[in-house]
């Protein structure tokens, strides 16, 4: 069986945001932040067209899930390590004795566990997927890399097809 591959990395498919990450079930580190980049690769069959997927496309979609995160704090709202009070002003998040509030405007809440590069890729890998699913089963995998810093980078990858 004979695949094709697309990758879009792009200078504008990045995002700057605060997080923070919990882990060994009893810390969590300082907020900070990243300068995030984002990537995708798409593995399938030629279309009509002798494409696996149109780049503009492409490129244009990432960009926008990126637009999104920018200049944003990150909190994963399916933490159970975490409290969080949401009204339309403030976001209030809780963590053993640390407390911090946010303007609501300035937080993206997101449905993953963590925050981390893993999860963050697997969250961005969702909201591209329904946009390659219309290339009816042609598309075999889809791939989502984010970048944290140079050289520190998580990948997700989901299988899409039975080809």
């Amino acid at each position: 069986m004979v695949s094709y591959q697309v990758s879009v990395s792009k200078d504008y498919t990045v995002f700057c945001a605060g997080h923070f990450v919990t882990y060994e079930g009893d810390h969590c580190e300082l907020l900070h932040g990243h300068n995030y980049r984002a990537a995708v690769r798409l593995v399938g069959t030629l279309n009509e067209d002798q494409m696996v997927f149109d780049f503009v496309t492409l490129k244009r979609r990432l960009r926008a899930i990126c637009d999104q995160l920018d200049h944003r704090m990150l909190l994963p709202q399916d933490n159970p390590l975490l409290q969080m009070i949401v009204d339309a002003v403030s976001i209030t998040v809780r963590y053993k004795q640390k407390t911090y509030v946010f303007p609501r405007e300035d937080v993206v809440l997101l449905p993953i566990p963590n925050t981390t590069a893993e999860r963050l890729a697997q969250w961005i890998a969702d909201q591209l997927v329904a946009d390659v699913a219309v290339d009816q089963g042609r598309i075999e995998v889809l791939e989502v890399e984010v970048e944290e810093s140079c050289g520190q980078a998580a990948t997700y990858r989901r299988k899409l097809s039975a080809s």
